[in-house]
Parts: C-alpha cells; sequence; structure tokens
C-alpha cells in the first residue's frame, strides 16, 4: 500500500469555501495540484489529512474538491494527555453525498467551534442544534445511518455546512471577522498565494 498523500488546507478567503458543492458521482477524482486517485484512495488521503492538522473534521471543499463528500474522527478524551491522536480514535466516518436532519432542534452552545480553515481561532457561543441524524455512503458505497448528539452532532453540522459554502462564524450573532480582521486579512493573503502558486504548476504540468 502506497503512503497517503497529505493535502495542504485551503484557508480562509480560497473562494471554493464559499461555493456549494456538487454530488459525488465518478469513481476518481482530482484534487488541484494532486494526482488522480480513486475515491477509497480520497477518503483515506483526506483522513490523514485531518490527522496530520489535528484535526476533528474535514470537508473536501477544504482540500479544493467542490463534492459533497467530507471525513470525520470521534476521539477517546480520557486516555492520558500526550497519547498520539490517532492512537486516540474511537471512529473513523467517510461520509459521501450525506444527508442530514435535525431531531433535536433545541440550541446549545457548550462547545467552542473551530475550522482548520481558520486555524488558532476557537469560538465560544457558536449555537448548533443539539442531535441530527445522516445518512451517507461510504467510500465503497455501502450506506449508512447515523443518529448523534452533543459534541459528535456539532461537528457533523460544521462539516455538513461546509458542503453549502458555510462558515461556523455565519452563525455568530456578533461582528467575527471585525474582532479578527487582521489575522482573517493574513489567512486572504495565503489563500492568494497558494492559488496562483497552484496555476503556475498547472502552467508546467508540475504537481505538488
Amino acid at each position: 500500500m502506497t503512503s497517503p498523500t497529505i493535502y495542504p488546507v485551503r484557508m480562509y478567503g480560497d473562494p471554493i469555501l464559499r461555493r456549494k458543492a456538487k454530488a459525488v458521482s465518478e469513481t476518481a477524482y482530482h484534487v488541484p495540484g494532486f494526482s488522480e486517485v480513486t475515491l477509497p484512495e480520497l477518503a483515506r488521503n483526506m483522513l490523514e489529512s485531518m490527522y496530520v492538522a489535528h484535526g476533528v473534521g474535514l470537508a473536501a471543499p477544504q482540500i479544493g474538491l467542490p463534492l459533497r463528500m467530507f471525513v470525520a474522527a470521534e476521539y477517546d478524551d480520557d486516555l492520558p494527555e500526550g497519547t498520539p491522536l490517532k492512537a486516540r480514535v474511537l471512529r473513523e466516518f467517510v461520509m459521501v453525498n450525506p444527508q442530514l436532519e435535525i431531531l433535536d432542534a433545541r440550541l446549545a452552545a457548550q462547545y467552542p467551534d473551530g475550522c482548520l480553515s481558520i486555524p488558532q481561532i476557537y469560538e465560544d457561543g457558536v449555537r448548533r442544534e443539539r442531535a441530527v441524524r445522516i445518512t451517507y455512503h461510504d467510500e465503497l458505497g455501502t450506506r449508512h445511518v447515523l443518529e448523534a448528539d452533543d459534541y459528535l452532532a456539532r461537528v457533523l453540522q460544521h462539516e455538513y455546512e461546509h458542503l453549502d459554502g458555510k462558515l461556523f462564524f455565519d452563525r455568530l450573532n456578533y461582528n467575527f471577522i471585525e474582532r479578527h480582521r487582521d489575522y482573517l486579512s493574513q489567512l486572504q493573503r495565503e489563500a492568494r498565494y497558494y492559488l496562483r502558486n497552484l496555476k503556475k504548476r498547472a502552467r508546467t504540468g508540475n504537481e505538488f
């Protein structure tokens, strides 16, 4: 088995983060700047990219693919501090063409929200529904139905919203952008630089 490919996470300011993703309908995909992979290979690469970034979820738009697909992991938080991230994994999820339903519409904000595309910022006060049901297919085409509440429900909602071009601070009722203006401007510059570099590589036929 070949080593997984680690994809860079697209930063805030990249237009793809605000696009509505399309359904997964093919068997092979080409992440911009990287070699074509099968759907199972893409899923494994996304999971490994998520672990490298120390995340709990990663949506396809965050690696440059406007597809309705995301990966996530449930971790064991009771293990000793310093336990490697992958050793804490209880369950991995690969969710292709997910459909999300709200089971408990009461809003809760007991967990902070963060995003790999806006690193280093964790916001309290992001109100999300308490319980959800999500129907999806895995990378092999098997259909699953998962019900989740509390923190896992929050993770699933966060990643699902990425597929509709939404970011977590869209749920906040105060001026997130104004408070973090300088940092967000820095991320936007990084996003533009990455996209320019990607275009140069495309013209020369070079891959990462």
